[in-house]
């Protein structure tokens, strides 16, 4: 058994497959709508982004997040640089000798963590 989709609320949807597609690798050209308006995006991986139409961004808890694992420390700070430069929010960061993290917002406010960290 393994996880295989995370369904997100989200205000809009182009908006989020532009972000997921930018800097989480899902490929638009598999993204397919279905009659409620979710809208599925997959992943190099296999892992399938059900985006769902919301008219407002419900509560996130403070801890509530989803994570990326990278291949090694130096991609992580990559992404973060390019994020940062792209004015996505980070907020909150992490650099030591056995983990390299980082936290974002997604556009609707979905805490998203980026990380590599020593086996």
């Amino acid at each position: 058994m393994h996880l295989s989709h995370l369904g997100l609320p989200v205000r809009d949807r182009d908006r989020s497959l532009r972000f997921y597609a930018t800097y989480f690798g899902f490929d638009p050209s598999t993204a397919r709508s279905y009659p409620d308006g979710t809208t599925i995006v997959r992943n190099a991986d296999g892992f399938d982004l059900a985006l769902h139409p919301t008219a407002t961004a419900p509560d996130r808890p403070h801890f509530l997040h989803f994570g990326f694992v990278m291949r090694d420390p130096a991609a992580v700070r990559d992404l973060r640089l390019r994020m940062e430069r792209d004015d996505v929010p980070v907020v909150e960061r992490d650099d030591e000798s056995d983990l390299v993290s980082f936290k974002c917002l997604d556009p609707d406010g979905w805490r998203v963590e980026v990380y590599w960290e020593r086996s």
